[in-house]
């Protein structure tokens, strides 16, 4: 007699208590009067054919006698494990509670001995009964947790048919016990089957082999719907409510787990990677969908479909190692100790390689598709083609010239007289005119698909319901990020994750994509990190996830350092080297957006990518200069033709309607003006970094860099109050004496209350939407010292330590520009732009060295500033300081200039403040004196309280009119 499981010859003897002592497994024996032979307990669950006599003839007898276990200890307790998991899925009876948590303990262990040791981790690998046996479960699970938690069923691409809510939530409180049982069961075994890819090739076929990674694809799916809807209504009890954050937490932690097993799945593998881009990338609508009646960019999905499709039939060989594993299983399975039969797989093909040609043909007049593809020997002539079409415009050499600056002033002053109306969009005279003068919507006739500039908002899902009242905020909600519904199965993932959850997806699509993660050239000369990042933009489900991607990181404000950051980075640098950011940027527009938050994210990225360029040898290779000065071209001439003018028709908006407006007639609100300026400061930004680097710095000062900066300051001088110091109100209308400036109006245009009328300022409607009673006070904080450090950059000499005189070309430039004055401006204080002066005397001093005629440009001013100052001092101010600046006060260099004229600014500034304070402190004196005769009146009832109130009035119109026209005369000549 021998052990059934070693085949080790056991005593003659045997009772209940008998072992094996080659594998140690016991032998409870038993006399069978049928074989006439001693058989154990374990047998009585084998196959048995009782028509043969003895223990080694017959089927049975054959299979037991030639079949030798070799599994190791953890092979075979792990696969007792899952036998009993598959029974609990399938609702077996005799499955109990004891029972099932020993088969908890046995999954613990084998989850630890997987993580820590790498001989149980590689055993457990490459045994495909274990392989089949993971895929039974969840292929048995997954129905049961969809029955359990969502009330109906959903497609393929986990579009679901209309969800109620409130039935799921009860569905999930129902089920809460099981499920929670449930997953954490499926967590786990997840977490080995991860731990097992880890050695790479033989495992990642025997999962494919199985179509185990169709039961993650399944696992992910079923999470997403999950876990995107919400469950937390208002009829639902604190107790509920804890039932059901934990069963959804439940959910995202194996939706992680489903995204680090793709991740081990993919890695190193151009197969499986393509097999997962094939996955993500088309959904059951194989179309591109037009954006607001704008015709597709004439890509062919269909076609792409199918061609990716047969070059994964093509190869769908395996190595030889796991074909092996695959054969000896396949026979085995007729003695009945498998886990079944392998599932048909139509992407393994023969198993054996296509023969490829190494140069690629495209073979018009091949009618079959299969030999056309395998002809021309890469994964997509449609892609390539479409590549061509849509790469960057000069990729092949400088074909769209830089707008130039009188076309520049001619957007401006159009936005400006549009700007009341509605600043964007204009269809037909801005974007448009941008797109067709830079030739880079010559790709609209080749089909590209650019972003319509028209007034009405992209139409979200129709759900049937018609809510008027919730109609406007769905919208706005739906607009923020996206134009129309979002597609592709893992959009919805970086709305579920949080930080550290999602690293497992931008890890994945960085191994998809990224050069230095592929494995070099096909024969054919296709590097297919490149075909990948290229389908990535080319498809919607693709630039879709790109969008949330980064509106991910918008969302919870990564910093450069935060390893999410940096992966994204190296994701927006595979693009750029594959000339697609500006298809990129192009597609991330949205209509109502001057930036819209995924394009200010993006150029966040590209903003760190170029400050590693800043003294690192990479423009050494012209190549590597090129393909960075015409991403610069094209995202400056976006600046200069879109961003700027609208930046700017804001500004002169709210400079409108401080001077003779109504808040009501502001354009946007305040989150606009928020996004609207979130993306000026990132372009100010990315244009501080190109100034500081030597090479590319050049491009600013050819493309005049200096008049969008210029005239930035100067809108921003005219349309934003200054923070003052101080910020207590001024006495209201009614106590303001004539020609006295509103608190609002400090630094800004210098309009006096008689130019307005007698009539107070508009105040705001008390039925005013949220958010819409003060965008017109918006102070575009930080702004003007963006621009200060940018002109700085671009003005200073270019030695290391800055000395000698500035640059000539731009002292010119800013001459001719009038930035002069805006730059002298700077030079009075600005709650708004912290250390704005300090920015300004710099900016000045390198616009003063070496340019004798900014010199007396300025020299010119002083004298007047100076009488002015001394003038306010000795008539409104006399116990003040006197300006530090004297006509007798010799000029020590271009720098004691500049620093004298920021100085008397200064200076005037404080002289008109001390008049404000003295002017309301004679204001309260007087409000003082009329209650205190009040009071007299009251408690005397002197029937002269008329003539005693009258003359505590004199007093009070002799200061304010004194006061009064002299605050006001000297806020004039200090603007001035």
């Amino acid at each position: 007699m021998h052990c059934t499981e070693c085949d080790h010859q056991l005593p003659n003897v045997r009772d209940s208590s008998t072992i094996c002592q080659n594998c140690k497994t016991p032998v409870a024996t038993w006399w069978d009067e049928t074989s006439q032979t001693f058989r154990t307990n374990r047998e009585t669950l084998l196959p048995y054919s009782p028509t043969s006599s003895g223990a080694g003839s017959g089927v049975w007898g054959e299979g037991m006698e030639g079949r030798v276990n070799n599994q190791t200890i953890e092979e075979r307790t792990f696969c007792g494990a899952l036998i009993m998991l598959e029974a609990h899925f399938q609702k077996t009876r005799g499955v109990g509670h004891k029972t099932m948590g020993e088969v908890k303990k046995m999954i613990a262990q084998a989850l630890n001995r997987s993580l820590n040791n790498a001989d149980v981790r590689e055993h457990l690998a490459k045994n495909v009964d274990i392989w089949m046996r993971l895929q039974k479960i969840f292929r048995v699970a997954i129905p049961h947790l969809n029955q359990r938690s969502l009330r109906e069923s959903y497609s393929e691409n986990g579009v679901s048919n209309g969800l109620d809510v409130p039935e799921s939530a009860a569905l999930i409180l129902k089920n809460y016990d099981i499920l929670r049982e449930d997953l954490h069961y499926l967590n786990n075994l997840l977490v080995i089957s991860r731990n097992m890819l880890a050695i790479k090739e033989t495992a990642q076929d025997l999962c494919a082999a199985v179509s185990f990674d169709k039961a993650v694809h399944q696992i992910i799916i079923l999470c997403v719907n999950v876990t995107s809807k919400g469950y937390d209504g208002e009829n639902v009890t604190n107790e509920d409510r804890a039932r059901l954050l934990e069963i959804t937490e439940l959910y995202k932690k194996l939706l992680v787990t489903c995204l680090q097993h793709t991740h081990n799945w993919t890695m190193g593998n151009d197969r499986f990677k393509m097999t997962f881009w094939f996955v993500m990338l088309f959904d059951n609508d194989l179309r591109n969908d037009s954006i607001q009646d704008i015709p597709s960019d004439g890509l062919d999905v269909g076609k792409v479909h199918e061609e990716v499709e047969n070059w994964l039939f093509r190869h769908g060989e395996i190595d030889s190692k796991t074909a092996e594993l695959l054969d000896k299983y396949d026979a085995d399975v007729p003695s009945g100790y498998t886990a079944g039969p392998l599932p048909d797989n139509p992407t393994l093909g023969d198993r054996n390689p296509v023969e490829e040609s190494t140069i690629p043909v495209w073979r018009t007049d091949v009618s079959d598709k299969y030999e056309q593809d395998r002809l021309y020997a890469r994964v997509s002539h449609e892609i390539d083609v479409w590549w061509k079409r849509v790469r960057d415009s000069n990729y092949d050499g400088w074909v769209v010239p830089m707008e130039t600056v009188e076309e520049a002033i001619t957007r401006v002053e159009t936005c400006k007289e549009n700007a009341m109306h509605r600043y964007i969009p204009r269809e037909q005279e801005h974007d448009h005119q941008f797109d067709h003068d830079e030739n880079y919507d010559q790709l609209q006739d080749e089909g590209q698909s650019m972003q319509g500039e028209t007034d009405e908002r992209s139409l979200q899902e129709d759900n049937g319901e018609e809510d008027d009242g919730e109609e406007e905020e769905e919208e706005e909600d739906d607009d923020s990020y996206v134009e129309g519904p979002l597609r592709g199965l893992l959009t919805e993932i970086p709305n579920i994750l949080d930080t550290k959850q999602i690293e497992a997806l931008h890890m994945t699509v960085k191994a998809c994509i990224v050069d230095s993660m592929g494995s070099g050239l096909t024969p054919a000369g296709e590097n297919l990190q490149k075909t990948r990042c290229k389908m990535f933009l080319a498809l919607d489900c693709g630039k879709n996830l790109l969008r949330e991607m980064l509106v991910f990181i918008a969302v919870w404000e990564q910093n450069d350092q935060q390893f999410i950051f940096q992966i994204t980075a190296q994701i927006i640098e595979s693009f750029h080297h594959n000339a697609l950011l500006n298809y990129a940027w192009n597609s991330l527009r949205i209509v109502k957006d001057i930036v819209s938050p995924a394009q200010t994210v993006l150029l966040r990225l590209i903003n760190y990518m170029f400050r590693a360029r800043k003294d690192s040898p990479i423009y050494d290779d012209l190549k590597d200069y090129n393909r960075d000065a015409k991403l610069i071209h094209f995202l400056y001439n976006y600046f200069r033709c879109r961003v700027v003018p609208d930046c700017i028709a804001l500004i002169w908006a709210q400079a409108q309607i401080r001077q003779q407006g109504h808040p009501s007639d502001f354009p946007v609100d305040l989150w606009d003006m928020e996004r609207a300026k979130d993306g000026l400061s990132q372009y100010l930004d990315f244009l501080s970094v190109i100034a500081e680097i030597n090479e590319m710095r050049h491009l600013l000062i050819e493309w005049e860099c200096v008049f969008e900066l210029v005239t930035l300051l100067k809108a921003l001088e005219a349309g934003v109050a200054r923070k003052p110091i101080d910020e207590r109100t001024v006495p209201g209308p009614s106590r303001r004496p004539r020609g006295v400036q509103l608190p609002d109006e400090q630094g800004g245009p210098n309009i006096p209350l008689h130019d307005l009328g007698e009539q107070s300022p508009p105040r705001p409607r008390a039925n005013l939407p949220p958010m819409h009673d003060t965008p017109h006070k918006f102070p575009w904080s930080g702004i003007k010292i963006q621009i200060l450090i940018i002109l700085t950059s671009l003005i200073a000499p270019a030695n290391p330590r800055r000395n000698g005189p500035g640059n000539p070309i731009v002292q010119r430039q800013l001459l001719d520009r009038g930035g002069i004055m805006p730059l002298l401006n700077c030079c009075v204080y600005d709650g708004h732009n912290e250390y704005l002066k300090e920015r300004a005397t710099l900016a000045i001093k390198f616009v003063m060295e070496g340019s004798e005629e900014a010199q007396k440009f300025v020299r010119d001013l002083v004298p007047v500033k100076q009488a002015q100052a001394q003038a306010q001092a000795r008539a409104q101010a006399p116990k003040a300081s006197p300006a530090p600046g004297t006509a007798s006060t010799p000029w020590n260099g271009e720098a004691n200039m500049a620093a004298q004229v920021a100085a008397e600014a200064a200076a005037a500034e404080l002289a008109r403040k001390v008049a404000s304070a003295r002017l309301e402190a004679s204001l309260d004196e007087a409000r003082r004196a009329t209650e205190y005769q009040k009071e007299e009146r009251a408690v005397s009832g002197a029937p002269e309280a008329s003539q005693t109130q009258a003359q505590a009035q004199k007093p009070l119109q002799t200061k304010s009119n004194g006061s009064g026209s002299g605050g006001g005369k000297g806020k004039g000549k200090s603007r001035k």
